[in-house]
């Protein structure tokens, strides 16, 4: 019987039915990713503008050349890439950090705690738009809730207009999505047995001790993804941006470059969907290599503390 079921597909037309069950999925798969994928990196080789009706020429790696090496603008674009870098830097351990406080906190048996859960989780749902706008309203200059309360002591507020509006898209962006580390924190803790934690208790582990030698390694796997969710989901965030700020040099990401490039959002009204292709290849190539450095380390610390 079990020779049978390992051969169910191997004699005649029989092995063919694997592919063609895994035919629409994966045509699906290659239309709306690969397809669009490919098409973008030929394009950055062209100077399309998206317009209907103008023609489009290949350009070799003009597009490239100019975002990286020529001029005041490829200044500009690497101080972008620079930014983002930073951002992600930031984003990454403060919302870590911020998750797993919130994640222990509502892990404890205290009154509330599903009240404060969902109060944490909530702007999660609310989507990138709704949250920069809430933000916008609160910090507005000329009547915002946060400009009023400064204005009692004779300051004047300059949060989205001054250097100090992209920190505080910083700060949006962790309030908005460190729910959702929470969340996979607190999966990782609830999933910890008890057993163990009892233990460490009668042998008389203290509250650290407890937390660092049983309860850190057994969150191993949340940690680990929450550590890679969080770098590429700063490394590709560019909305927030959009709707804060708009597109001003000294705080634009590269996400929001390839946006404004494409989209005719720079100021000159043009539409460079070529140039902006160019750009999203390399935050493409950006997000993979740190990607892929963040999963090497991870996966060492899975062998580490998991084997």
């Amino acid at each position: 019987m079990a020779q049978e079921h390992r051969n169910l597909f191997s004699g005649g037309r029989r092995r063919f039915t694997p592919w063609l069950l895994l035919a629409p999925g994966l045509g699906i798969y290659l239309l709306i990713s690969v397809g669009p994928s490919l098409a973008t990196a030929i394009y950055s080789f062209t100077d399309a503008t998206g317009i209907r009706g103008l023609p489009i020429s290949w350009v070799g790696l003009d597009n490239y050349d100019e975002f990286l090496l020529q001029g005041a603008r490829s200044r500009d674009n690497i101080d972008a890439l620079q930014r983002t870098l930073l951002f992600m830097a930031v984003v990454t351990v403060v919302q870590f950090g911020i998750g797993l406080v919130m994640a222990l906190l509502v892990n404890q048996n205290l009154r509330g705690r599903m009240f404060f859960r969902t109060l944490f989780f909530v702007p999660v749902i609310l989507g990138a738009v709704v949250q920069g706008l809430m933000w916008k309203l609160f910090l507005r200059p000329g009547g915002g809730p946060m400009d009023t309360l400064i204005g009692w002591f004779g300051l004047e507020s300059q949060f989205l207009t001054g250097p100090s509006a992209f920190y505080w898209v910083i700060v949006v962006q962790i309030w908005a999505n460190a729910g959702f580390t929470m969340v996979i924190f607190l999966a990782g803790l609830q999933s910890i047995p008890s057993e163990l934690n009892e233990a460490a208790a009668v042998d008389g582990a203290s509250g650290w001790q407890l937390f660092r030698n049983v309860t850190w390694p057994q969150l191993t796997p949340a940690v680990n993804t929450n550590f890679l969710l969080n770098i590429i989901g700063s490394l590709q965030a560019w909305i927030l941006f959009l709707v804060l700020v708009g597109y001003r040099n000294g705080t634009q990401v590269l996400g929001y470059v390839v946006f404004a490039e494409g989209f005719g959002q720079t100021g000159n009204n043009t539409f460079r969907q070529g140039f902006a292709a160019a750009a999203s290849i390399v935050l493409f190539l950006l997000v993979l290599v740190l990607g892929m450095t963040a999963n090497f380390v991870v996966a060492r610390r899975e062998r580490k503390y998991l084997g």
